[in-house]
């Protein structure tokens, strides 16, 4: 199990024009390309269109997903590390793939398809911003896991009985203010408390936050932006 605690810098800018969107395929365009492409084309209508399509052609939800969208939101991620887009963008192309996820999450269930992992996400005691955080959850459930987001205002004992109520295989913490990481070391004598420490690996993010803090509180790792963690979770999950 793993748990991850993520900062995110929102970097405003000019936006990307939709309809300029390069395609993020090559060759021939098949349902499941356009079901990309309306992602990144920022368009929820398309992309639902497309993916019920996709189902009506025979397509299986576990295609869609792992060949349509986790693809598509792999490079929402790389264009937002190349200051190509930026937040309004990535919550544009989000709105975009939970049209499809709508669509596909009971059918994924019927099925029993098998996440890639689950993810339990909320800021800390006393810390009241979640932009962040939900950047996190929507690139993570685009990347493939499941997401338990607790919100705002969050205690030890709550990340704790996440956890165990979930079998979380992440949990991800984040503070926007110096007076409210310091609930982060806290988080970790909890899940060290309840016997839960040597299930998870724990990165924490925010603001304020560093790689130095985290190694000093006992944590295994940072990101600084929602791509990067991501990238961090794959990496920790393999």
């Amino acid at each position: 199990m793993v748990a991850v605690v993520v900062r995110i810098v929102c970097r405003w800018g000019k936006r990307a024009v939709p309809g300029s969107v390069e395609k993020a395929y090559g060759g021939t365009m098949t349902v499941l390309n356009e079901i990309g492409e309306s992602v990144l084309a920022y368009q929820p209508k398309k992309a639902e269109e497309h993916t019920q399509r996709a189902l009506d052609e025979g397509k299986s939800a576990a295609e869609i997903l792992n060949d349509g969208l986790i693809p598509a939101m792999d490079t929402v991620g790389k264009k937002y590390e190349a200051g190509e887009i930026y937040v309004p963008e990535m919550l544009m192309a989000a709105k975009a793939m939970k049209a499809s996820l709508a669509i596909l999450r009971p059918i994924l269930a019927e099925a029993g398809v098998e996440s890639k992992g689950t993810v339990v996400i909320g800021t800390v005691e006393g810390d009241l911003h979640d932009i962040g955080q939900n950047l996190v959850s929507i690139m993570l459930e685009g990347a493939g896991y499941d997401l338990v987001n607790l919100g705002i205002d969050n205690t030890k004992d709550a990340f704790v009985d996440a956890v165990k109520t979930s079998g979380a295989d992440v949990v991800a913490m984040s503070a926007l203010l110096t007076t409210t990481m310091i609930r982060m070391p806290e988080v970790v004598e909890g899940l060290l408390a309840a016997g839960l420490r040597d299930q998870v690996k724990i990165i924490i993010g925010g603001a304020p936050v560093t790689e130095e803090y985290a190694m000093q509180i006992g944590a295994d790792g940072y990101a600084n932006d929602a791509a990067a963690a991501v990238t961090l979770v794959r990496k920790l999950l393999d």
